[in-house]
């Protein structure tokens, strides 16, 4: 970059680094490279007729609407619908308490604007979402790893965590987490609750893989639980997304608040974008209430569940000892530790390379933390390969880890 480009950059980019994930992505055109990179949903499961029925459908039945300019807010019908879907799933709301965001990354990233000041504690999961802890070191934050077990965040230690550095918010992504692929059991998620109120502590609740459970449904959200913990909803804040349950193409998500801060990220929303895209957002509206989308989930949950099933026998048919993990009860994700039993190896970022020489590819789990990273970690996506695809990847991933 030009000198004097540099010297005009903002501070806070220097906080900033290149994403782990997308400089491994410029490897992937290798031809014949198996990937368990990616964290996208599979797009030959994507709904491709009910998309363009309902695409047609916005058209038809309110084309000035789908093509003009729309509130900030987002589009009413939407609204309506998305309301109808979290009371579905437990969550008594009105359309006045969501705003419609350009992915749930956008709800976080006005999470940041909103809140963030220089400086600001601010405690995540260790490990968790790669883009979240760009987006909030972005504004200034000093982030904080509260760690995670196979029941999601250890509940123990984020209470001390928050006594000791008052946070202004805790983030967690308690439903088959990315990467961890863990989930907050229904105790701890009411202890959070419980403990948002005793403390004053404002929780980030980021849920996009809810849906894409395997076999029983996950525990309440947090927000569909704030109707039994008194006073738990003034502290609570929840993003959700179509992108992993619809299209990622549509860039459809939103955002549930207090009033105050909602209102907060409408204006920031408004500097941003102005408002998300209205025919994308017709279209999911459309989509919603064609009906389509329970039987829709339950094709793509059971794909998945046997790309995970298959995915985890093979580690451990393959792999065995020296590598240790949790089988995810749904998401898209197998979060794994090297163990280096009988001299396998045991860093994730070495195993890295060796495995883009052997034809496949993963990402290492060092990215994923925001502090104290465990180098012996890695992330595997079983979401896009199929199951023979799957079983020859982690055979060669296996000889990969045995030198």
């Amino acid at each position: 970059m030009s000198n004097h480009i540099q010297a005009l950059l903002a501070d806070r980019l220097s906080q900033l680094e290149t994403s782990a994930i997308r400089e491994l992505f410029k490897l992937l055109g290798k031809p014949g490279i198996i990937s368990f990179a990616g964290g996208f949903p599979d797009a030959s499961l994507f709904d491709i007729e009910g998309i363009a029925q309902a695409s047609a459908q916005a058209l038809q039945d309110n084309p000035g609407g789908a093509l003009q300019y729309g509130a900030t807010e987002g589009l009413e019908p939407l609204r309506t619908e998305l309301v109808k879907l979290m009371g579905q799933k437990g969550a008594a709301i009105e359309n006045a308490d969501l705003i419609v965001t350009t992915g749930s990354q956008q709800a976080l990233d006005l999470v940041g604007k909103t809140l963030i000041n220089p400086g600001d504690k601010v405690i995540v999961e260790g490990p968790t979402f790669l883009a979240t802890i760009q987006c909030f070191r972005l504004y200034g934050a000093d982030l904080i790893s509260a760690p995670v077990d196979d029941e999601g965040v250890d509940v123990d230690n984020l209470e001390q965590l928050i006594a000791t550095h008052k946070p202004k918010f805790v983030y967690l992504i308690p439903t088959f987490g990315n990467p961890s692929g863990a989930t907050l059991s229904l105790a701890r998620r009411k202890r959070i609750l419980e403990l948002a109120v005793k403390t004053g502590t404002l929780v980030i609740e980021d849920d996009p893989y809810g849906d894409l459970y395997f076999d029983a449904p996950p525990p309440p959200s947090l927000l569909a639980l704030s109707a039994d913990v008194p006073g738990s909803r003034d502290w609570l804040v929840h993003c959700g997304s179509l992108s992993k349950v619809l299209s990622p193409g549509l860039r459809v998500g939103w955002m549930v608040a207090p009033a105050a801060l909602l209102g907060k990220a409408v204006m920031c929303k408004q500097f941003s974008d102005a408002h998300t895209s209205t025919f994308a957002q017709a279209t999911a509206a459309a989509y919603l209430q064609s009906g389509r989308l329970p039987a829709e989930l339950a094709k793509v949950r059971a794909v998945y569940a046997a790309r995970a099933r298959c995915m985890c026998d093979a580690l451990e048919r393959e792999v065995g000892d020296a590598i240790r993990f949790v089988r995810p009860a749904g998401g898209l994700f197998v979060w794994a530790t090297l163990t280096g039993a009988n001299g396998a190896i045991s860093d994730g970022s070495a195993l890295a390379k060796r495995a883009i020489d052997n034809n496949v590819a993963f990402v290492p789990g060092t990215p994923f933390f925001a502090q104290d990273p465990d180098p012996r970690t890695l992330r595997l996506s079983f979401a896009t390969a199929d199951e023979d695809k799957i079983e020859a990847g982690i055979a060669k991933l296996a000889q990969a880890i045995r030198g």
